[in-house]
């Protein structure tokens, strides 16, 4: 028997332990289960390199609960350890570091990541036990080995008389932790943590079959070779929506499409990354991107990994390469995540692109629920923007779809103005636009649908990224000014009589929302327009969500143009008009009316105008 003091020159390594981890103690059977997988998988790899001459055979790791003992084990069939090595690996390797371990964390509360660092995975099992006891059988032809620590930094070493190969961990339960002998806990924490590990972990049994064929069977919790660890060869399109399921068991939408990642140089990723339907309000998602590490579940909080626009994906990532602090918890800062970001990123684009090219019809029937993504990854990554050129969408009003350098080529012989400028002509709602849209059409221009909440700040961009190319939306200005040709038309009033009638209209309309334009266009036009004008309109868009350049614009009050048709009868019939009374009510019926078109009357001013049609039908 071999007795003694961990190798550690203070007494309370162990109440630290526990102080610095408390609010994560959970973790500790991911630790123990992960150490298991690696005992396993080592010898797997002895096994094949012929260096263990034992069967490998099919080893799973079990867990079991004692409730009335108040134990939880943990068992491997893996290389186990003879005693030196209990010795080396448990007493000397996990406190060689306690020195500098204790001097780096005494005072740091706030860092509660210590696990893993100076060989303390093991040692987590002492956050939730107040003994812990090791019964270990090498692969080797040696004695099994007992080792025993009550939380101090005593321990005890004996003999056992195990004979099958592996280890068995058995934790006391400490009081503060009893929850821990509970079957649905240690099922959730087996789930969050091991879901995926490569070894099949047995957590009690179930039955199968019915009648007389009933059959108790190991209940196997984990699948231990999920999707990402294949080859995108060896899967089908029926497999990826399994794996979404498998991840998402609440989720009911299908996933649009997958992109599988397998990288080993420069460094080492794997994963599926799913496109869901998104809706435009861009809600906080509780179905997040998982990290993985060989396998084992890190967290969701992946930010700095997946480049920001990606985020709104869901799927796993899986890779040893990424840097976390000592208790998976938190990543480190690290030239290989940018390298990690900036290969996900090309991936994404490489795949959109591929979808793209293979089957437009389908890739256009996914725009509405994927341009959110696309849109921001534009904004956000210049490396995506750069491709973005080859798969990105500008939908049309009536459902056709082009990319930006189709869309040029469509409309630069009929939008082209004097000045040379491609003009863009756009609405953000088809039905709330759609006088403005008919209007445009009847000249044969093309108008777009662009409704996402960034359209503004994505226009911005394309605007200063393309020279004579501008955006206007089809309702910030009459349809001759926003795309003005050479022929411009003449005014059946002369200077005095516009100057009398603007005058006229000043009086009437409010002049706290509306200013007042009179514009010569074509008689069978629409007298009364309002328009907003697209830069004010824009930049109170773009400070709403977020950037814009101009602070407070989105407190601005709402500016609207009344441009008034001075070749129309209504025009030439109100300055005519000699009764002030009969005067004013044509100007507040036809202001009402071009509201209307707008969907600018509403409550009280609505309630108004249509008492006062009815009276006009009489």
């Amino acid at each position: 028997m071999t007795t003694g003091k961990i190798n550690v020159s203070v007494e309370n390594i162990f109440p630290l332990i526990k102080k610095f981890l408390y609010s994560d103690h959970e973790i500790f059977l991911r630790e123990l289960v992960s150490n298991a997988t690696d005992a396993t998988l080592k010898l797997k790899h002895l096994t094949s390199i012929g260096e263990a001459k034992v069967e490998y055979g099919n080893p799973i790791i079990e867990v079991k609960i004692d409730k009335e003992g108040k134990k939880l084990h943990l068992i491997d069939q893996g290389i186990g350890m003879t005693a030196e090595e209990v010795e080396k690996y448990i007493n000397q390797v996990a406190f060689s570091g306690a020195e500098e371990f204790l001097e780096k964390y005494k005072d740091s509360a706030k860092d509660s990541g210590i696990i893993g660092h100076f060989g303390l995975g093991f040692y987590s099992a002492f956050m939730v036990a107040e003994k812990v006891e090791i019964i270990t059988k090498s692969y080797k032809d040696e004695p099994a080995a007992h080792w025993t620590c009550d939380g101090s930094p005593e321990f005890t070493l004996v003999p056992h008389d195990k004979t099958d190969r592996g280890t068995e961990i058995i934790l006391h339960i400490a009081e503060d932790s009893l929850e821990f002998l509970e079957e649905f806990k240690i099922r959730e924490l087996l789930t969050k943590y091991n879901k995926f590990m490569p070894v099949p972990i047995k957590f009690g049994t179930r039955t199968e079959g019915d009648g007389d064929d009933k059959t108790e069977v190991d209940n196997i919790i984990n699948n231990p070779t999920p999707a990402w660890t294949k080859q995108p060869v060896d899967l089908t399109e029926e497999d990826y929506k399994n794996f979404y399921r498998e991840l998402y068991p609440m989720q009911f939408d299908e996933p649009l499409f997958n992109i599988h990642l397998n990288v080993d140089y420069p460094f080492n990723l794997t994963g599926i990354l799913y496109f869901p339907k998104l809706d435009a309000n861009l809600q906080m998602q509780k179905d997040k991107i998982q990290l993985y590490q060989n396998q084992v579940y890190v967290t969701d909080n992946v930010e700095g990994i997946v480049p920001e626009f990606l985020g709104m994906l869901r799927g796993v990532i899986d890779s040893p390469d990424i840097p976390l602090n000592v208790s998976r918890s938190y990543l480190q800062a690290d030239g290989n995540v940018k390298k990690i970001s900036n290969y996900i990123t090309r991936k994404v684009a490489d795949k959109l692109k591929s979808l793209f090219n293979e089957n437009r019809e389908d890739f256009e029937s996914k725009w509405n629920d994927i341009k959110i993504v696309l849109e921001y990854g534009m904004l956000s990554e210049p490396k995506f923007y750069e491709k973005a050129g080859d798969f990105v969408l500008y939908p049309s009003v009536d459902g056709k779809y082009y990319t930006l350098a189709e869309l040029k080529e469509a409309i630069s012989a009929n939008q082209t103005d004097k000045n040379g400028k491609l003009v863009v002509l756009y609405a953000s709602n088809k039905d709330a636009q759609h006088s403005y849209i008919e209007i445009a059409a009847a000249k044969g221009y093309e108008v777009l649908l662009l409704d996402s909440p960034i359209v503004s700040h994505l226009i911005q961009k394309l605007e200063s990224d393309n020279e004579n190319l501008t955006f206007t939306r089809v309702d910030s200005d009459h349809i001759d000014k926003l795309i003005q040709k050479e022929d411009s038309q003449i005014s059946k009033l002369s200077e005095e009589e516009s100057t009398q009638l603007k005058t006229v209209l000043e009086e009437i309309v409010p002049k706290t929302n509306y200013s007042v334009q009179l514009e010569p266009m074509d008689s069978q036009a629409a007298p009364f327009m309002i328009t907003q004008p697209e830069f004010m309109r824009r930049m109170k868009e773009m400070s709403q969500t977020g950037g814009g350049g101009m602070f407070g614009m989105g407190n601005f009050p709402e500016m609207y143009n009344l441009v008034v048709n001075t070749n129309s009868d209504l025009a030439i019939t109100i300055l005519n008009t000699a009764d002030k009374s009969a005067q004013e009510s044509l100007v507040k019926q036809a202001l009402d009316l071009a509201k209307i078109s707008q969907g600018l009357l509403k409550g009280e001013e609505l309630t108004a105008f249509v008492k006062r049609s009815f009276e006009l039908i009489k």
